[in-house]
């Protein structure tokens, strides 16, 4: 279905279902409906006498307001007596009063006084005696009293009858014109809280801040239904109030409409509010007496505005193009409709008369009806923007989801692969050390010794040397560079057990002292290997050149360092021939390389003392290697 046809269907169910809803059903055999009175003009509380000036009318009464209210006698005849209680259905009575039979008082609505101000829109259900009630003709006397403000008086023609028949009539009539209203105003004012509240937390969702002026708007205009009484001195107030709100829900929904569509602009929403403030400033600078000018002429000007708001609402429609965006339109158009048959009605019946006579006298007004369809359509639209809006946001956060969990595996391939290729390199360059230690160390001595072998300077004494020095080396490099322990201590302790017995051989005691904390120190394999060849350059020194008798080494935990020391008793560095040599060289580039710092100074008497210093890693810092 086109999205207009849709429109039109909604449009022609809604225009129908309204009438229908509030019409009520023709009287029963037993229901009289009195549609011919006598009428005159009396403010007095008991029915004048046969000789006042009685003229006959017609009911449904629209007139010119008597100022002193009037008095209407109508008769109706009863082939029997009633075996059940019968009672007068009045649907409407605006300013009150009393109703008689057959001179008896058996019913009265209160009328406006100097404590009250009447207004009653609700119907009322008279009982009679039934002892009153017997076969033959009885008079029913209706005093009908005046509104203040109001220039027309209209009275309904009473129904009467058993009030099981009765009753549901009355029921029908005050659900659709009290009850009805009363639902109204508490669903209004709720939904603005509502509304107004999401507003003050997402200014910029400027719609649902109109939704919720409008409906606030539209729940304080009902109230004119639901409250009938106030005091006089409230009561000009009270319909500025009613004049204020009534306008003010046609122009929010001006404003709502052009910026749903997009076609607002700033001039024509000043028009619009000036436009509004017209009725209350001129209703409140002219009293009491301008609420029928008022009404007539202001509210009539607020038609053509709803009339734009269909049109603009119809156009956006278009645009958008989809069955939900046609629902506002037809809202609205029932909501225009309905506003113009409730002006006729208070202003012109005549004009709806030849269309619906039946429908006049009973004098419903639909427009909050109207209205109320109004702000369904615009809760609805409202909850369908919501409804995308969070459809939109979650499949946002699905697609989010999605990418990050794709860049997170993206990211932990990456790792993986980094991970990976750094244990590639670390083996690459675990290797590489090691291939430059066995050069530099064994390989050198091993080729040096080659050498001299070949050129015959070197006798079976000096080999046996040199091969031992070669295994030494060896057991060094292996020790320091086993892959299943770096413990430091254990890899010192081994070291001191080689050496210990070569000092001795010498004649060279020896004292080590280790003071490493309590948990392993992990130092990487390399690091091991130049500390411990640090340790064998100094004490090579010591047993080669410097003539000691006694060596004190230490390798101690101070301050965040860690410090080897070697002291001697020898002859010092002044004496020793390789105190500049190649042997310190090679200890210094080893602290470099390190990082450290090495110190070699004469001792507190005789002999040297050569000390390695490192800066140990911190927890946040990689070992070191």
């Amino acid at each position: 279905m086109s999205g207009w046809r849709w429109c039109a269907a909604v449009l022609a169910c809604a225009a129908a279902a309204l009438p229908w809803l509030t019409l009520e059903p023709a009287p029963d055999d037993a229901v009289v409906e009195i549609g011919r009175a006598m009428m005159v003009e009396s403010a007095d509380t008991t029915p004048p006498p046969a000789t006042a000036p009685w003229r006959q009318t017609t009911l449904p009464l629209s007139r010119a307001q008597p100022s002193r209210g009037a008095w209407l006698r109508m008769t109706f005849d009863l082939a029997r007596p009633p075996t059940e209680f019968w009672g007068v259905l009045l649907p409407y009575l605006y300013g009150g009063g009393q109703v008689w039979l057959d001179g008896r008082l058996v019913g009265d609505m209160p009328v406006s006084s100097a404590a009250l101000h009447v207004r009653w829109e609700r119907p009322a259900l008279i009982v009679l005696p039934r002892a009153g009630l017997g076969a033959g003709r009885h008079e029913l006397a209706i005093h009908a009293s005046p509104v203040a403000g109001e220039t027309a008086m209209n009275v309904a023609p009473p129904r009467v009858g058993p009030l099981t028949q009765l009753r549901p009539q009355f029921d029908r009539r005050y659900f659709w014109m009290h009850t009805m209203p009363e639902l109204t105003v508490g669903g209004c004012l709720v939904v603005s809280m509502l509304m107004l509240l999401i507003w003050w937390r997402l200014p910029e969702e400027l719609l649902y801040g109109w939704f919720g002026v409008a409906a606030l708007l539209w729940g304080i205009r009902t109230l004119t239904f639901v409250i009938e009484a106030v005091p006089p001195e409230r009561w000009q107030w009270w319909r500025l109030l009613y004049l204020a709100s009534t306008g003010g829900f046609v122009v929010v929904l001006a404003l709502f409409a052009g910026r749903l569509g997009g076609l607002h602009s700033h001039w024509s929403e000043r028009a619009l509010l000036g436009y509004w403030a017209i009725g209350p400033v001129w209703r409140l600078a002219t009293g009491i007496d301008s609420d029928e000018l008022v009404n007539r002429l202001w509210s009539a000007g607020l038609i053509p505005i709803a009339i734009a708001i269909v049109v603009m609402s119809v156009v956006t429609a278009m645009r958008q193009r989809t069955p939900l965006s046609f629902l506002l339109p037809a809202a609205l158009a029932v909501a225009t409709l309905t506003g113009i048959h409730d002006y006729l009605m208070a202003w012109q019946p005549s004009l709806l008369a030849p269309w619906a006579p039946g429908w006049v006298g009973q004098r419903y007004f639909l427009l909050h009806y109207g209205a109320d369809l109004v702000l369904v359509a615009m809760g609805v639209l409202l909850c369908a923007r919501f409804v995308l809006s969070v459809s939109a946001l979650r499949e946002l956060n699905e697609t989010l989801e999605s990418r990050i969990a794709d860049r997170e595996r993206a990211l932990t391939a990456n790792f993986d692969r980094m991970a990976e290729l750094e244990r590639q390199n670390a083996a690459a360059v675990e290797r590489k050390l090691i291939m430059r230690e066995i050069h530099d160390g064994l390989g050198s001595k091993l080729f040096t010794s080659l050498s001299r072998v070949e050129r015959g300077a070197m006798d079976a004494i000096e080999m046996a040397s040199s091969l031992r020095a070669c295994i030494a080396d060896m057991r060094l490099a292996l020790e320091a560079l086993a892959p299943d322990d770096h413990d430091l201590q254990v890899a010192f302790g081994d070291f001191m057990f080689r050496w210990g017995a070569e000092l001795k051989a010498i004649d060279v005691q020896c004292a080590w002292t280790v003071e490493l904390p309590d948990d392993t120190l992990q130092l990487g394999p390399h690091a091991t290997l130049q500390v411990l060849r640090t340790a064998q350059e100094a004490l090579t020194n010591v047993a080669k050149h410097a003539d000691a008798r006694r060596v004190e080494l230490s390798l101690v935990v101070r301050d965040g360092r860690l410090v080897l020391r070697v002291a001697d008793d020898g002859v010092g560095l002044a004496h020793n021939p390789e105190s500049g040599g190649r042997g310190m060289r090679n200890m210094a580039a080893r602290a470099q390389q390190l990082g450290g710092t090495l110190r070699v100074e004469p001792g507190p008497g005789l002999g040297t003392v050569v000390t390695l210093a490192l800066e140990l890693e911190r927890a946040d810092r990689p070992r070191i290697a």
